[in-house]
């Protein structure tokens, strides 16, 4: 499936703590495709001071929903600009429902390079407590790594750039539980969208990374 073009058009859906930041840079350095995080979008946007994301600022800053239009148009801006995009993207945060991928399938498809895969990381919610409550993340890259799954090679350092890893606010048990209550509404409504367009696959993320990354890999023809 990669093959095509030697580029890679992907969405990867997860649950938080279901290892997409672990596996989001393997896939960037297998396919040269580029990593679209809507968080990160949103915050190079609005440091850019571009149009969208001045439009974006202002809407955060009254506490409003960036709307699917802003959060689509950042995505094709990233995709006509962005040099690393050409060998196809990764998109990670987004669609988060169904009228999002309507959206982002409309403007793909208006480009002529529409979606390859929807693959879903499946893990039970009960090892992404353990899991979650144990993740360190690299702030400035946003590589994660786990105290017990995915140790990094020196206790609290990033292993490339040895810099301190943090542990995120919001990840704690209480907190998981909320986020994941507010996926299983949101989200998996789309999972149901995509296998309907046929682009779906899953993979069963509660095996160690390596495995996770192999069977990933199968299910991308490779």
């Amino acid at each position: 499936m990669a093959a095509e073009n030697d580029t890679l058009r992907m969405v990867l859906l997860g649950p938080p703590g279901a290892g997409k930041g672990t596996q989001a840079p393997n896939l960037v350095n297998k396919f040269g495709a580029c990593h679209l995080s809507t968080g990160d979008m949103l915050r190079s946007q609005i440091s850019k001071k571009t149009e969208l994301g001045l439009q974006a600022k202002k809407i955060m800053d009254a506490g409003g929903l960036i709307s699917d239009d802003i959060m689509v148009g950042m995505i094709k801006g990233e995709l006509e600009n962005n040099p690393a995009c050409k060998k196809g993207f990764i998109l990670d945060g987004f669609p988060r429902t169904i009228p999002q991928a309507e959206k982002l399938d409309a403007m793909l498809a208006e480009k002529n390079i529409p979606l390859q895969k929807a693959l879903e990381l499946k893990v039970d919610d009960e090892l992404l407590v353990a899991r979650i409550t144990g993740r360190l993340v690299h702030p400035a890259s946003g590589r994660s790594y786990h105290k017990l799954f995915n140790p990094p090679k020196v206790p609290g350092k990033d292993d490339v750039t040895g810099e301190p890893l943090v542990q995120r606010s919001d990840d704690n048990a209480d907190a998981l539980k909320k986020r994941l209550a507010t996926y299983h509404k949101q989200t998996e409504p789309i999972v149901k969208y995509y296998q309907k367009t046929g682009v779906w696959a899953a993979v069963d993320a509660s095996q160690n990374p390596k495995n996770v990354w192999s069977d990933i890999l199968k299910c991308l023809g490779q």
